[in-house]
């Protein structure tokens, strides 16, 4: 039997303990700095002692569904042509999920164990990544385990790979929007591995907590601690865990408490005709709650009569955009996919949202009284940390080369207790 599987041009080895791999969605380092010298996240600073901790990159933008599925591909999105939660299809001229679009251009990492034999679970907070992760790894007759913890009530051994009541393990279904909705993903990831159904288990979390409150919030502070007892649980179960992050969150707000937002719909609309410019905010989801659609990325999609690169060099002029570039020239640099890219990409700077039209985002219904979102270079840098130390090859990598996100699953996989039974 082999020990290795090879997914996208990476080696993973077979683990002999069980793994688990943390996507905590909206981790910011800057809840790292705070949290852990307040002893607020022991199990977390003893990780990052005892293991390993650095800071990485997540891919861009900086959203949800393209951080995810890197992590679960090992590779950036122009490999699997997951660009952002939601975009603009040029072929059928409609505004689609990203999920929605069909299967992913790459294999997982999930799917490749599978198939070698390794029990291996992905359990998501929101649904609409359960159908990506789960992709080759639940449902047809497989027999990995896909479910999410906003339809664990629904889940059926035929689709998931478990009954609903085994996905719930007697807890109430959470609210989408409350921390809780996390907290059962770190639970049914610790019920999975205490009864052996998982060697591998991929825990997505909710970023929640983190778009309505700021480090050092009691909310955060009581979420935080919370997070950190099931951290101690896994590792007492033997596991070798990796915590990582899809994205940052950054505070979007004025001094005066108004969402800091440059409405890019509006600009183009009075400059070159309204609605002949299509801008798309690629954050958007079904959890509007969360971030109002707004983020620090979008994209803008053009007729054939309007020149690209002046529309780039307007909108590169208005304050608060960090930076505007072509198709081309934004895929070469973020290492996107082309097909799924706008005539041009807007990227925000640190503390600004891109928006629409004045009108077009439901503000009055954000979770906190402030806006903070994602998607820009300013969410980018995510912790990274370990429970057990990498090997010296690992460890001179990080010495020398760009250390993402998406190379969670080397790290953990590859790590020398990983090839290890737990004692």
């Amino acid at each position: 039997m082999a020990s290795t599987i090879e997914i996208n041009e990476r080696r993973y080895r077979l683990p002999q303990r069980p793994v688990v791999v943390i996507c905590f969605d909206g981790f910011d380092p800057s809840y790292v700095a705070d949290a852990v010298p307040r002893g607020l996240m022991p199990n977390l600073a003893r990780m990052m002692v005892d293991g390993f901790a650095a800071t990485a990159m997540s891919a861009m933008p900086s959203f949800t569904n393209p951080n995810n599925v890197s992590i679960v591909c090992g590779a950036p999105p122009r490999v699997h042509g997951i660009a952002g939660n939601y975009w603009y299809d040029r072929a059928s001229g409609q505004e689609i999920m990203m999920t929605d679009a069909g299967p992913i251009a790459a294999p997982t990492i999930l799917a490749g164990l599978a198939q070698a034999g390794v029990a291996v679970a992905a359990v998501t907070a929101k649904d609409k990544l359960r159908r990506v992760l789960g992709l080759g790894l639940a449902g047809g007759g497989r027999s990995g385990i896909a479910f999410s913890a906003e339809c664990a009530g629904a889940a059926t051994i035929g689709e998931h790979g478990i009954s609903a009541e085994q996905a719930l393990g007697g807890r109430a279904l959470p609210d989408p929007y409350s921390a809780d909705l996390s907290l059962f993903v770190l639970d049914a990831g610790i019920d999975l591995l205490q009864a052996g159904r998982a060697r591998v288990a991929y825990l997505s979390l909710s970023d929640y907590v983190q778009h309505a409150h700021a480090p050092g919030a009691p909310e955060a502070d009581a979420f935080f601690a919370a997070v950190d007892a099931r951290l101690g649980r896994l590792i007492a179960l033997g596991a070798v865990v990796g915590v990582t992050a899809d994205q940052g969150m950054t505070d979007l707000t004025r001094s005066d408490g108004s969402p800091n937002i440059v409405y890019l719909g509006d600009l183009l609309d009075a400059r070159f005709g309204a609605g002949r410019c299509r801008v798309i905010c690629p954050i958007t989801d079904p959890f509007v709650r969360h971030h109002g659609a707004l983020g620090g990325f979008v994209r803008i999609h053009l007729p054939d009569d309007i020149d690209v690169e002046t529309v780039r060099d307007v909108v590169a002029a208005v304050p608060g955009v960090w930076m505007a570039l072509t198709r081309r020239d934004v895929c070469a640099r973020f290492d996107l996919p082309f097909e799924r890219e706008g005539d041009i990409a807007v990227i925000a700077a640190k503390g600004v949202a891109l928006g629409m039209r004045q009108g077009d985002h439901r503000l009055e219904d954000l979770a906190g009284a402030r806006l903070r979102s994602h998607g820009s270079v300013a969410e980018r840098p995510v912790p990274f940390i370990l429970s057990h130390t990498p090997d010296a090859a690992q460890r001179h990598r990080v010495r020398t080369e760009t250390l993402n996100n998406w190379d969670v699953f080397d790290f953990v996989l590859n790590c020398p207790a990983a090839s290890e039974a737990a004692a």
